[in-house]
């Protein structure tokens, strides 16, 4: 099936050349074209054409895109999704002095979601996950990591997995499930690590990729949570395995998490809001992604990550929402593009990369997505704006009006309709 995206604005290509990624100076670089239409064949990318040529090709179908801007479908890369019960309780405790780590340590934080986890069922979960999968879409998302970790047994991080595995296969965006096991110690495994670590690496870990139910392992390195030698004996199993590897890391202390990733060549160190500048001179020439999740910072009311530095530095920069119900209860990505320019001083244009090539390339699938390249999938967000930069600029506001995924629309705004 031949589709013409017709007549847009502009089209923000974020093209790679073929690396699929954009490091440092790079980011700046989003290569606008203007004058030019799409042509998708059978839901990849054809070719770019001159609008003067338009009326002259077959096609099975029209979009117009008229007045409008197309960037490369967005990719959120780091959310906590698929959860139960409200922590709101927690934000007013904050407020009044509390930090993330004191309620963590009283039973409240990561421990009062598993609670409301556990107590739900398969449908009950899968009721609350839709209507948040459906808000990312229509800011223009196609891609969508869900992570488990609210289960802490066998068969409640199963349950969690199976519900995102749902909308893996019932959804029109492409979801990708991460096993989070290892993101703190339940309360019945308090006091005796070494068995969690058991059912972790012997059981869970097999289990879930012998029935495909995630390729990517994360983990949760900080004093509260995982130790870098017990993140270590959890990946070395993963790897075995075949999974790919991500690392929550540097979020409030600095404890060994980064040499884990690096060990590991892991697609992704996340957080990163305590990094130094030695640290950040390890990206230079790592092709793992800095992903930074201002979202936290601001939730937390909290120092941001060093985002002009790692660029500065030549890092592969990302940023996400950590979606979640504790310590950033924000499922707005247009928001934290926003914050990404006020409180990390990040321009326009590496905003635009950091939720786009470099988001996919965290996720291991930046050859296909991601950027708007010959070749790749025809997976586009559509924004009223005349100039990029009108998108951060409106603060609050979703000028995302139509979200392509392989050449389909998924979403229109009531404007469009």
């Amino acid at each position: 099936m031949r589709i013409l995206v017709k007549n847009p604005v502009q089209i923000i290509t974020v093209d790679t050349k073929d690396l699929n990624f954009k490091r440092g100076n790079d980011m700046q670089d989003i290569n606008p074209i203007i004058g030019h239409s799409i042509v998708i064949e059978d839901g990849f990318i054809k070719d770019f054409i001159p609008e003067s040529v338009t009326e002259k090709l077959t096609v099975d179908q029209t979009i117009d895109v008229t007045g409008m801007i197309v960037l490369p479908g967005l990719v959120e890369c780091h959310t906590h999704s698929a959860f139960a019960g409200s922590r709101s309780n927690e934000f007013f405790m904050r407020l009044k002095g509390s930090s993330y780590e004191e309620i963590a340590a009283q039973g409240g934080g990561i421990l009062s979601t598993v609670n409301a986890v556990r107590t739900s069922s398969f449908e009950e979960l899968v009721v609350l996950l839709k209507p948040r999968i459906d808000h990312f879409i229509s800011q223009g998302i196609t891609t969508l990591e869900i992570k488990s970790g609210y289960g802490l047994s066998f068969y409640d991080e199963i349950k969690l997995l199976q519900v995102i595995n749902y909308f893996r296969t019932n959804s029109p965006i492409e979801i990708i499930p991460t096993f989070l096991g290892a993101h703190t110690f339940p309360p019945e495994y308090k006091n005796d690590h070494e068995q969690y670590l058991d059912l972790l690496i012997k059981e869970l870990l097999p289990y879930i990729i012998k029935n495909n139910l995630a390729y990517t392992v994360d983990a949760y390195c900080e004093k509260s949570a995982f130790s870098p030698e017990e993140v270590d004996s959890i990946f070395a199993e993963a790897k075995k395995l075949g999974y790919k590897l991500k690392i929550h890391t540097d979020q409030f202390n600095q404890i060994g998490g980064l040499n884990i990733a690096m060990k590991y060549n892991v697609n992704s160190a996340d957080h990163l809001e305590v990094i130094d500048n030695n640290e950040i001179k390890r990206f230079s020439k790592s092709e793992i992604v800095a992903v930074l999740l201002p979202g936290v910072s601001f939730s937390l009311d909290t120092f941001y990550a060093p985002a002009r530095k790692l660029i500065d530095n030549n890092a592969i920069v990302a940023i996400s929402t950590d979606y979640n119900p504790g310590s950033s209860n924000i499922s707005n990505l247009h928001l934290i593009m926003l914050l990404a320019a006020i409180k990390m001083k990040m321009t326009a244009e590496e905003i635009i990369s950091a939720v786009t090539v470099n988001a996919a390339k965290a996720l291991n699938l930046s050859e296909k997505t991601g950027s708007i390249e010959v070749g790749k999938q025809a997976d586009f967000s559509v924004f009223k704006a005349n100039e990029y930069s009108e998108i951060i600029y409106n603060i609050g506001t979703n000028l995302n009006k139509m979200t392509i995924k392989k050449g389909k629309i998924i979403y229109k705004s009531l404007e469009c309709q």
